[in-house]
This record gives C-alpha cells, sequence and structure tokens, in this order.
C-alpha cells in the first residue's frame, strides 16, 4: 500500500482548519484536508452581518432535525451547522470567547488519573489560545496580538446595544471590559473574530495563507463515507464527491474534524462504536466504544423580544436604501452598519446568585428575531431581542446511525433543558433580563416586550414559554468525550487519540468532557492547535 499524504484531515472547520495548518507549517507534512462543504468565498460570508441573510436557509449551512422531544410537548427543532470551509467559523456571529479557567482546570481533573496525561488545565491551553489571537486592543498574559485570527471589538454599536449595557448596570451587575479576562462577571461588549468589515474565519486566518503550496491539499464537496482500519490502526478514508467515490491512504494519521454531530457519524460508520448499535446496521467492530455519540452537550438559548417605540436597532437596515446607505458608507469610509456582526453587547450573570461564578449568558441582538421555526409568531418591526443561555447546562443528548448509508444525517436527540436544574436556571435568566429591560435607559425606548409576556412570570408561565422557544446556541460538544483510563465512555485519551484504534484522532468539539461556559469557536481552533502539537512531539 502507497501512502498518498503524511496526514488525512476530515473537516474543513475550526479545529480541522487550524491542525491542518499547523501540520503543514511547523511538521512540513503532506496533508490533504476534505471538506464536506462549499467554499467560503461570498460577500455576505465575508461581512460581519452577512450570515443574518443566510441563516433561514442557505447551502453554506446543513440543518440537522432533531428528533420529537418528548420534555418539550413532542417539538423538532434545527441545529444548524457550517457546510463550507472553515466551517462554524464561516457562519458563526464571531463572538470571541474562550469560556473562563475553571473550564479547563475541570477538564484535567478528569483526565489527571491517566498515566500519559499532557495536561489540559488552564495554564496548558492558554499558549495556544495566545498564540493564535491578533487583538486590537488587549494585549498582556491572556491576550496575543500577532497570532493568525485577528479579534477586533465592534466596528459599529448601535444605540440599542448601549442601551442594554447600561440597563443591566442599572440592576446591580458591573461594566466588563473583557470577558476573556480575570472575570466572566457583568454587562459589556463582546470582541469578535473581524476586522475591518471582513470576517477572519479560520479559512481565511490558516488555510488562505497556504494557497498554492504544494504541501496541503483541499477538496470541497468531499464526503468522508468511512475511516480505513486494517489490524487496529487506520490507514486512510473512502469519501465521495461529484466525480464518484475514491480511497485515499496515509502514512501517518487520520484525523476526525468533522463537528459534534458528524464526527461520531463516521466513527460509527467505521466500526468505531456502540457494538449493539453498529449491529442493528451490519457494521463489522473495529473498537467497541459505547460512548461514542453519547454526552452530547449544547447550549440552550431562550429569547425574550421587545418591539422598540421608535426607529431603534437594525430593522429593514438590509433592505433598499438603507442597504445601499450602509453599503455606500462601508465602500467609501470603511466604516458604519457592515462592520458589526449584528450583536454587540452581552453579559455573564448567576440570578441566583450574584456573587458566584456566572450560570447564564445573555446576547443582545437589536432585531426582533425567533429561530426559524417561530418567527412567524411576531410581526416584523423595531426591537430588540435578548437570548439567555444556560452556560454549564447539566441535559445529555446523544447521535445515532439513522442507518449504515453515509449520505443519511445523523439521528440527534439534544435534549435541551431536560435536566430541571438547567430549567430552573434559564427560568431564573429570563426573570432577571425581564427586569433589565423594563429598566432605563432602554425601558423607556421600548414599546411593549412581547414574548414573554412580562406580567405572566410565574414558574408555569416561565416554563410553557422555555419549552416553547428553547433552541440550540449552535454549540454541540462532547460526543466523542476525552476521559481517563477505565472509563468506559471515554472514547478519546489526553492526546486526542481514538482508544482502540492507533493513528486516529478526533479535534473537535465532540472531544470535549464537558462544554466551556461560553461560546464555542475558540476553544475548537485551540484543539486543532493542540491535536497538531501532540502529533508534531
Amino acid at each position: 500500500m502507497t501512502a498518498d499524504y503524511d496526514f488525512i484531515v476530515v473537516g474543513g472547520g475550526s479545529g480541522g482548519a487550524v491542525a491542518a495548518s499547523r501540520l503543514v507549517t511547523q511538521g512540513n507534512a503532506r496533508v490533504l484536508l476534505l471538506e464536506a462543504g462549499f467554499s467560503h468565498k461570498h460577500p455576505l460570508l465575508d461581512m460581519p452581518p452577512g450570515i443574518f441573510k443566510m441563516i433561514n436557509g442557505s447551502k453554506y449551512m446543513r440543518y440537522h432535525k432533531t428528533t420529537p422531544q418528548p420534555h418539550l410537548e413532542g417539538r423538532v427543532h434545527d441545529i444548524p451547522q457550517g457546510n463550507v470551509l472553515g466551517g462554524g467559523s464561516s457562519v458563526n456571529a464571531q463572538v470571541y470567547m474562550r469560556g473562563r479557567p475553571a473550564d479547563y482546570d475541570a477538564w484535567n481533573d478528569v483526565l489527571s488519573g491517566n498515566n500519559d496525561n499532557p495536561g489540559w488545565g488552564w495554564s496548558d491551553v492558554l499558549p495556544h489560545f495566545r498564540g493564535m489571537e491578533a487583538n486590537n486592543r488587549l494585549a498582556g498574559d491572556l491576550h496575543g496580538t500577532d497570532g493568525e485570527v485577528k479579534v477586533s471589538d465592534p466596528g459599529y454599536v448601535d444605540t440599542v446595544s448601549r442601551w442594554f449595557v447600561q440597563s443591566v448596570q442599572a440592576v446591580g451587575e458591573p461594566y466588563n471590559t473583557d470577558f476573556n479576562g480575570p472575570s466572566q462577571r457583568g454587562v459589556g461588549f463582546y470582541q469578535f473574530t473581524n476586522r475591518n468589515g471582513r470576517r477572519s474565519s479560520t479559512a481565511y486566518a490558516f488555510l488562505e495563507p497556504l494557497r498554492g503550496d504544494p504541501r496541503l491539499t483541499v477538496k470541497l464537496q468531499a464526503s468522508v463515507e468511512k475511516v480505513l482500519i486494517e489490524n487496529g490502526r487506520a490507514v486512510g478514508v473512502r469519501y465521495s464527491d461529484a466525480s464518484g467515490t475514491h480511497t485515499v491512504h496515509t502514512s501517518g494519521e487520520v484525523i476526525l474534524a468533522a463537528g459534534a454531530l458528524v464526527t461520531p457519524k463516521i466513527l460509527m460508520l467505521s466500526g468505531v462504536g456502540p457494538a449493539d448499535h453498529l449491529s442493528e446496521f451490519g457494521i463489522p467492530v473495529e473498537s467497541e466504544l459505547p460512548g461514542v455519540g453519547q454526552n452530547l452537550i449544547d447550549h440552550p438559548e431562550v429569547p425574550i423580544t421587545a418591539y422598540a417605540n421608535g426607529p431603534h436597532g437594525y430593522y429593514r437596515q438590509g433592505e433598499g436604501w438603507r442597504m445601499l446607505l450602509n453599503g455606500l458608507q462601508f465602500k467609501i469610509f470603511g466604516s458604519g452598519r457592515i462592520t458589526s456582526a449584528g450583536v454587540e453587547a452581552g453579559a455573564f450573570v448567576n440570578p441566583r446568585n450574584r456573587e458566584e461564578d456566572p450560570t447564564i449568558q445573555a446576547f443582545c441582538v437589536p432585531i426582533v428575531y425567533l429561530d426559524r421555526d417561530a418567527q412567524s409568531e411576531l410581526k416584523d418591526g423595531y426591537g430588540v431581542t435578548v437570548t439567555t443561555v444556560v452556560v454549564k447546562p447539566k441535559s445529555r443528548g446523544e447521535v445515532r446511525l439513522a442507518s449504515a448509508e453515509p449520505a443519511d444525517m445523523p439521528i440527534v436527540c439534544p435534549n435541551l433543558l431536560k435536566e430541571e436544574e438547567d430549567m430552573q436556571e434559564m427560568m431564573a435568566g429570563q426573570r432577571f433580563f425581564l427586569d433589565a429591560l423594563q429598566s432605563d435607559p432602554i425601558a423607556s425606548k421600548l414599546e411593549k416586550i412581547a414574548i414573554p409576556d412580562p406580567r405572566k412570570c410565574s414558574d408555569e408561565d416561565l416554563r410553557s414559554h422555555c419549552k416553547r422557544f428553547v433552541k440550540t446556541n449552535y454549540h454541540p460538544a462532547g460526543t466523542a468525550r476525552m476521559g481517563a483510563d477505565g472509563d468506559a465512555m471515554a472514547v478519546l485519551d489526553g492526546r486526542l487519540r481514538v482508544r482502540g484504534v492507533d493513528n486516529l484522532r478526533v479535534c473537535d468539539m465532540s472531544a470535549v468532557p464537558d462544554i466551556n461556559a461560553g461560546n464555542t469557536n475558540a476553544p475548537a481552533m485551540m484543539l486543532g492547535s493542540r491535536c497538531a502539537e501532540f502529533i508534531l512531539q
């Protein structure tokens, strides 16, 4: 068998793009990067707010339908995932958030008993975050200034976002100048992975500089069907594209980075997973790992939506003459609304114990907005949506195979808000931000709060509201998690290696034992960087 490449990376998203780049630039390796989606080069993807034009239906997104959720009265909802080079980093709202040091120290505790634990504590992962970061305001021990990923303050801040920040301060939360700083708590303005009106995705930051480099081969619309395993060792992959089905081999390793919903699917199609489930579809077992597809974690999100009493916010700023004026301002001066990702402000709070670690993250979006399966319940108009997110949810779901056909989408059951503790945290978050929206200065700019009705805030009312509107915060994770030696549900060891199969690793958010408190794009990039580090060591 002749090896075609030194390494094969499956998935060109936040983790895979970083891993591929590092293996080429630091390891001088020949790398094949297989991405099932499309090119990242599109004007609406490049512009910070452009994704709002696409989120309700686009070839750049793959929409996973959940199973009916009994605890949500049988609701079925979407989990969109990037279907594009750069993955989530090409289609997300670009919030740059790492989580808090305790998140990573907890991962390290999980792995501390392993014979080979390279260290996953905050001091171990911080150099990777700093090394990738090119911040336009912050520096020092916590922030990098000359990395590949451009991290910036919002280029434009709408007045609605400013009123939100002031109103949350009015109800007792401190102003926070850096959510990636010493403390998460407080309200303030997020930083974003963009600069001067252009998105800084992993496709642009890590892959574009290698365009034309013979060491890196990128194939788009190439769907990996399975990992080829011989004698307990990953030797290549089988993938399909418009020209047919292909087999490629590696002399080194196969690295899975297809995301927390597709990576477990590929593992199971390759014979790695729960033996009883694989036998349902006649898939021979290469490594019996019952944890594959289990431990699905996602941040649940519930909206509060209010109408403004005047022309406040981004209503119709992407239509007609407003769009032309905004485009002209950006073209001539490089400024204006197009330089904003559309969600400039947010907060981390603990409504039930204000001095403890935050339990809720909030995003302030200066538009009237609901998920696409519920948008018809609101009329268009000027307004604001504040979404509340449980940052450390207890609920767990799963990903299963629908069949042995690689083209079939996996079966996804997220179980958002299934655990009562998550529901209690969410209801507390809703009450807190309802109070904030009824405080000046933002209260005087609102005509009414549409959902939930602030006059109906009993536990029963809020529980019903949360069940009706909860959705993904687009952060599925944990479905092929790292774990301690002897943990039957641990899919990976501390070096991201799949147990029972040599030369096979995972470097996306599937790998995490628990989700971080905050957005997941930055941790996914860190996982790609660490994976390359482990291989090159």
